[in-house]
């Protein structure tokens, strides 16, 4: 039985094929280089990935070409050309979201009651979820963020006492998966979905500060839905969270509030979160940490306690935590010894001075730098006879000699390192309890 001759290939003009992706248009748009991309590429090479110029005639975009002209002509021989040649037909795209309509929704929200709320939130879930064009369209939209941070701020105080309704151990996804859980008009809560969608938005440094300065108080905020018993939702806070305070100013972060510190201090402490929650926590204490009143609030919500756990049970390489986590741990370490009420909580832990020594060779330079600079604190600061005795019994003083010897820690880690065992040598050298071989490595 002779077989049927394998269908010629079907050849595509040149002129539907996207310079950028290489592919049949789906919605070609034309820049004013007089050049037609896809508009997802051409979005994604522009927005994502920071171009500024023509891909093809590397001409300088204008601002016009921040909402390119739709090509409908070339879209419909498109569509003719896949239906003549029984080639998947690609459906019209939808218009793009503009900002009035944005603006609608919210007006309509803002003045009616709950089910107006949920209704807007539904339609702008989607809305974002369609392109990354409507994302920016929503974060650009007057008053639309300040919006969702309304909802979340008013309704947070209710829940922050009692669950908010929808799974507390789900994984990340985007916002309008959130809003579908449920049936319409039960399920996830106004705040718990605002919040998902301000998560969504990926908010630009220039939106955060417009929120910051606006006295919406975004940060409290974030600080108590911290306090939500939602998993996720914590992970949504805490990203927002870490943005949020990437641009705030020093002079703000210096003293923030003890709920903030407490509920970012819990989420470092908590195994049972995602360890990208438990990442973001750490970048935020680290951010938080460098002021000297927020580092006695931090150590007075047991900062150094969840620090010294997550560097014995995950923090160099462990199944969650990974080297990333074992580094921000040891540089929110370092900070919280700048303080006497930090040194103190460190000498204090049955496994603090051995868990920072047994970490700092297995860290990047930098981790081990913070390590090491940390164990130089309570040496010059702390160092009582049994601290210096514990010190040399848990091994931190042959930690410290190993890296000076090894060399490969940084210059100051290891002139730090020679400086500790120096400035207690009286000590530590002629100690019965200083194995031999260490003994004879001594630095003079």
């Amino acid at each position: 039985m002779e077989r049927s001759p394998a269908p010629a290939p079907v050849e595509v003009p040149k002129f539907f094929v996207c310079p950028i992706s290489l592919e049949v248009m789906r919605d070609p748009v034309t820049l004013s280089s007089g050049i037609t991309y896809d508009r997802d590429s051409i979005e994604r090479w522009v927005f994502t990935d920071g171009h500024g110029d023509c891909p093809v005639t590397k001409l300088p975009l204008g601002a016009g070409d921040l909402e390119p002209t739709p090509n409908h002509t070339l879209r419909r021989l498109i569509q003719a050309w896949c239906a003549a040649h029984a080639v998947e037909r690609f459906p019209t795209p939808r218009q793009p979201v503009d900002a009035d309509r944005v603006a609608a929704l919210v007006g309509a929200a803002r003045s009616g009651g709950r089910p107006e709320v949920m209704a807007a939130l539904r339609e702008l879930a989607d809305i974002i979820g369609e392109s990354d064009r409507n994302r920016r369209c929503v974060e650009g939209a007057p008053g639309a963020v300040e919006f969702l941070v309304s909802v979340v701020k008013e309704r947070a105080a209710s829940t922050s006492s009692s669950k908010p309704s929808g799974g507390s151990q789900e994984e990340e996804s985007p916002a309008h998966d959130v809003l579908e859980e449920s049936p319409k008009g039960t399920g996830t809560s106004p705040e718990e979905a605002a919040l998902s969608i301000l998560h969504s938005l990926k908010l630009s440094e220039e939106t955060l500060k417009r929120v910051l300065e606006s006295g919406d108080d975004l940060v409290d905020t974030l600080a108590s839905v911290l306090q939500w018993p939602s998993h996720r939702a914590r992970t949504y806070g805490m990203h927002l969270l870490k943005a949020a305070l990437a641009a705030t100013p020093p002079s703000r972060l210096s003293s923030a509030s003890a709920e903030l510190i407490e509920g970012v201090v819990r989420v470092v402490g908590d195994r049972a979160l995602p360890p990208k929650a438990v990442k973001l926590a750490l970048h935020v204490l680290c951010r938080l940490c460098p002021w000297g009143r927020n580092r006695i609030r931090a150590v007075e919500a047991g900062a150094m306690a969840a620090l010294v756990e997550l560097l014995l049970n995950e923090g160099c390489g462990g199944s969650t935590g990974g080297k990333r986590a074992g580094e921000l741990a040891a540089v929110a370490i370092d900070h919280l010894c700048g303080c006497a009420e930090g040194r103190q909580e460190l000498v204090a832990h049955p496994a603090g001075l051995a868990a920072v020594a047994w970490a700092a060779p297995r860290l990047s330079p930098t981790g081990t730098e913070s390590a090491v600079r940390a164990l130089h604190a309570v040496a010059r600061h702390s160092a009582t006879p049994a601290v210096l005795q514990e010190m040399l019994a848990v091994g931190v003083v042959a930690r410290l000699l190993y890296l000076v010897q090894a060399g490969a820690a940084g210059e100051r880690a290891r002139e730090r390192a020679r400086e500790m065992l120096k400035m207690h040598a009286r000590v530590w050298r002629c100690s019965p309890c200083l194995a031999s071989h260490l003994a004879s490595s001594y630095p003079c």
